[in-house]
């Protein structure tokens, strides 16, 4: 008996569940996680660094302007969980208003982005990547700006990385995560980039 596709729907039912998918970056199977401890950058906390700041001004910086472009750019690597199946869902949830992009120009080319889903005040922030130097950092400090201006609570980022932790990244326990989501989907949000 073959597997059955994954969709938008069962996407967005995990997230709620604080469970997130990736799929196997050799086979393409989806497996499903919830990370114990979970990696959030918190907002209340969120910090720039200064040279990042300066950084920041080199770039044009947009939303959902060419969200299909940050997803092709965050799977463009030698291994990577975002599979052909996985792209085209996170397309699908974008052509719902879940889905989003932050994206950084430079010189009008895309040089780096950050995309994920918005669930209730719930980001789940799935990837970024760059192609200049601090392009994907720059997407992300726009994002983690923009998250705190329209009122979402909590910026699901999975696993702490090098890169997010200076921004503040934190490890928090699964209990601790699911009250956050637990209180974030009571919220609603509306993303509107200004």
């Amino acid at each position: 008996m073959g597997r059955h596709p994954l969709t938008a729907d069962q996407v967005l039912n995990a997230y709620r569940q604080g469970y997130f998918p990736m799929a196997d970056p050799f086979t393409g199977e989806i497996r499903w996680f919830m990370a114990d401890p979970r990696g959030i950058l918190p907002l209340e906390a969120f910090h720039v660094p200064r040279r990042l700041e300066r950084a920041m001004r080199r770039y044009v910086r947009t939303s959902d302007r060419d969200f299909a472009g940050v997803v092709e750019g965050c799977a463009d690597r030698a291994t990577t969980w975002i599979s052909p199946e996985m792209a085209a869902v996170y397309l699908e949830l974008f052509r719902r208003g879940y889905a989003h992009s932050v994206e950084a120009w430079r010189e009008g080319t895309l040089a780096g982005g950050v995309y994920g889903v918005a669930v209730g005040g719930a980001f789940m922030a799935e990837s970024m990547f760059h192609r200049r130097a601090d392009a994907g950092k720059a997407a992300l400090a726009e994002l983690v700006r923009h998250l705190k201006r329209r009122g979402f609570v909590l910026c699901d980022i999975q696993m702490v990385t090098r890169a997010t932790l200076s921004f503040g990244a934190v490890e928090i326990s699964h209990d601790a995560y699911l009250e956050r989501l637990s209180q974030a989907l009571t919220l609603s949000p509306d993303w509107c980039y200004k």
